[in-house]
């Protein structure tokens, strides 16, 4: 989120999984991304939606989620550095802004003595929704 973006070669597969990805509201699995793709008629296989997802996030095309299980779920979001809200049940996710964690994150790193530091934070609890 805080490096700039990398271009990366328009192949069909990239641009198949890019769309899947605009479609889509949340954070997504390769494996769900893998089944839209085959649900559409697109011929790529999951190793193929693995390694395009790593290398699109390694260009900071996509944002990245461990979710609790420890399975990275992509999610195409806003340029600008923010966090993410998810719900643990439905998968919801809300975009927001931290002021104080950034001004946290700049206390702690001068106290340190450190320069260039990054961070990314994901809240997860349960939606208005999925809670009735």
């Amino acid at each position: 989120m805080d490096e700039p973006s990398t271009t990366l070669r328009p192949t069909r597969q990239r641009r198949a999984i890019n769309e899947a990805l605009q479609g889509a509201a949340d954070f997504q699995s390769a494996q769900d991304i893998h089944d839209t793709l085959r649900r559409a008629g697109e011929k790529v296989g999951l190793a193929t939606v693995y390694r395009t997802l790593q290398a699109m996030a390694e260009a900071g095309q996509v944002d990245v989620l461990q979710g609790p299980g420890g399975e990275s779920s992509y999610r195409q979001c806003s340029t600008e550095h923010h966090h993410h809200l998810v719900c643990r049940s439905c998968g919801r996710t809300v975009e927001v802004t931290g002021p104080a964690v950034e001004s946290w994150a700049d206390a702690v790193a001068r106290e340190h003595d450190f320069a260039e530091v990054s961070h990314s934070l994901e809240l997860f609890g349960i939606c208005a929704d999925c809670r009735t």
